[in-house]
């Protein structure tokens, strides 16, 4: 993600009217917020991102003898000096980690840990997931505060990396912190971080304004939560999702932030920025939370489920089934596929531990109803060019917390997702029957940044009936394995399968067609995109001898029916070519089609996007950065 933000002077001015940081001397002090009234501390001292972290720890007394060496249980009879070790042991490998194959999962016994007078308060690295093991988030609760900090480093402070971990099902009561940080939850975050199933009483800021600016941050996701307190700090989160969140209150927007099914979020304002711009959808169609590991009240592990919900606002915590722990495979990266595959056809599940696998064969999910579920964001690849997981056209079907990279030999597809057209228990439900939904939530793939790679497209669903809960299909930008010709993809999502519904779908840097949308009745609430900065040349990027590039996104011509809320693409031509894409959104005119509330947004480099859908909509480039906006498409007309 691309620094987008126009520097003059002492002022950096985030998104147009949303919100304007005056920096000098270590105070900040916002403008526009839509409470108006001060959201931050009227003195911000400069602080450092790790902080003091305590002397290094033997790891190994903490594990999980069932779960692995990385998998790290924290029990309410620890003192929080011992707690914070653990974290800070774990900080001081993953917080700079930020391709590194180390994964983590810190979990939380059912109980209280820290006091109002020695509050727990510790950080959040790369590839490592903190979790409550109660069956809901009261269960586990913390006093003080579990943070993502600005990464510092010879160019300043950003958030725009903060990338891969996670936290979830577990209650914070903010206290504690020095100074600045004083009193505080930090979760300073981009994609694929997300935070669900948790509440947090106190304030709660999406950016870190402690450490020397800037404090750019680059959307993330929040689901199924209750924040309360002074309204969230959203600060300079370019974008940003809430789905089925109780809040408090937002300070401010700055390009695309979008609440779905989320009970006191601000009023829909698009395009407008002051408050805004905001898109509230009142009301989740239907959705499946994502599944958690558990402690019985026997004292025996398990997964929870959730069921499904229709037509929700809200969070809910304590719908689903529980699946003991001796119905899963447990894997490790030294796991053989075929006996994983083997069990997966009679019927078993799989968990996945933390830590780096290298495949030769593909996972394969043949039964309804299987989950798939990942510990401490676990990274699989495939060596042989097939898909790293794929799935039969099963209903039910559940793959959460993994992420996924392309490897050395070019593959079809990285996950697959049906192997048809079409889904029987989808039938059945439109006939009445019901059944249960696919679920593809928290998963995140890669094309490049740890180690070169190659595919046609990162995810195919060809089932029908899936939900897309927060997945971003990243082609790197930066790290190892990166360039044109090096790390080469096409497409990051292709939807044949019809009643497929997304939430959060972030698809950045391919090299074609970004999404492209073949199924019936698809549903997308927000969608975040940047176009492939290493373009070469003009003549190498055209979809036909009229069309410059290729669109972030395309309803293809033969689709009836499809609506998207919240979408948004952006670009920056760093090969000094002058690069044009053409229009970002390409599709049908038809009654049953709508896109609704679109932006593009001019970065930096050369070039820019010449219009947003369908040639509607102001072009972007150096001299209007935008947003440029259509509220609606096609365009109502009298």
């Amino acid at each position: 993600m691309r620094n987008p933000l126009a520097t003059t002077g002492a002022r950096r001015v985030i998104g147009t009217a949303a919100l304007v940081l005056t920096l000098s001397a270590g105070a900040l002090t916002p403008a526009g917020a839509s409470t108006g009234a001060s959201i931050l501390p009227a003195h911000l001292p400069a602080a450092s991102v790790a902080g003091s972290l305590a002397a290094a720890v033997d790891l190994a007394p903490y594990a999980d003898p069932q779960l692995g060496p990385n998998v790290l249980v924290m029990k309410p009879t620890m003192r929080v000096e011992q707690i914070r070790s653990v974290f800070d042991t774990v900080a001081q490998r993953q917080v700079p980690n930020h391709f590194g194959p180390e994964r983590y999962a810190i979990v939380f016994e059912p109980g209280t840990y820290g006091t109002a007078a020695n509050p727990l308060v510790v950080q959040v690295g790369y590839g490592t997931q903190v979790a409550g093991l109660g069956r809901t988030p009261a269960d586990v609760v913390v006093h003080g505060s579990i943070n993502v900090y600005n990464q510092c480093d010879a160019n300043g402070c950003i958030a725009l990396n903060n990338f891969w971990r996670s936290l979830s099902n577990l209650t914070i009561n903010v206290a504690g912190g020095e100074g600045c940080r004083k009193d505080t939850q930090f979760w300073a975050v981009s994609q694929a971080a997300p935070m669900r199933d948790v509440v947090i009483n106190g304030r709660t800021t999406l950016m870190d304004y402690c450490t020397a600016g800037p404090q750019y941050a680059s959307g993330g996701f929040i689901a199924n939560s209750t924040l309360t307190g002074p309204p969230v700090v959203n600060g300079s989160q370019q974008q940003f999702l809430v789905r089925n969140t109780t809040l408090p209150g937002w300070s401010n927007g700055v390009w695309n932030q979008m609440f779905v099914g989320s009970p006191a979020a601000p009023a829909t304002t698009f395009p407008g920025t002051d408050p805004g711009p905001y898109t509230t959808i009142d009301r989740t169609p239907v959705v499946r939370e994502t599944p958690r590991l558990v402690t019985q009240p026997d004292g025996t592990r398990g997964v929870l489920v959730p069921g499904v919900r229709t037509d929700s606002a809200g969070p809910s915590t304590t719908s689903g089934r529980v699946i003991p722990l001796d119905q899963f495979v447990i894997a490790s990266p030294s796991s053989r596929v075929p006996a994983i595959n083997k069990a997966l056809r009679e019927g078993k599940h799989l968990l996945l531990t933390p830590g780096t696998y290298s495949l030769q064969q593909t996972i394969r999910v043949t039964q309804p109803e299987t989950v798939v579920v990942g510990l401490g964001l676990p990274a699989l690849s495939q060596r042989t060019g097939q898909p790293v997981i794929a799935t039969s056209s099963v209903p039910g079907v559940t793959i959460s917390g993994v992420m996924l990279d392309a490897g050395p030999k070019r593959s079809k597809t990285i996950l697959q997702v049906g192997d048809a057209h079409g889904n029987a228990g989808s039938k059945r439900r439109s006939a009445g029957a019901g059944s249960t939904p696919t679920l593809v939530s928290d998963v995140f793939l890669r094309v490049g940044g740890a180690a070169a790679g190659s595919t046609t497209t990162a995810v195919t669903v060809d089932a029908s009936d899936v939900i897309l809960d927060n997945i971003w299909a990243w082609r790197a930008d930066h790290g190892e394995g990166v360039g044109w010709t090096t790390n080469p993809a096409d497409h990051g999502v292709i939807v044949n399968g019809d009643d497929v519904t997304a939430y959060g779908l972030f698809v950045e840097h391919f090299l074609r067609t970004e999404v492209v949308w073949n199924g019936e009745r698809g549903r997308v609430y927000f969608f975040q995109n940047e176009k492939p900065y290493d373009v070469p040349s003009q003549s190498a990027w055209m979809m036909t001898p009229t069309f410059k590039g290729y669109p972030a996104f395309q309803v293809t011509s033969g689709v009836r029916s499809f609506e998207g809320w919240g979408m948004g693409s952006y670009s920056f031509f760093n090969q000094r070519q002058g690069i044009h894409l053409t229009t970002a959104f390409v599709a049908p005119t038809k009654p049953g089609v709508r896109l609704n509330h679109l932006l593009t947004r001019w970065l930096d480099g050369d070039g820019g996007i010449d219009s947003v859908v369908n040639g509607v909509g102001a072009p972007v480039d150096a001299t209007n950065p935008g947003p440029s906006t259509v509220v609606s498409y096609p365009v109502a007309t009298r």
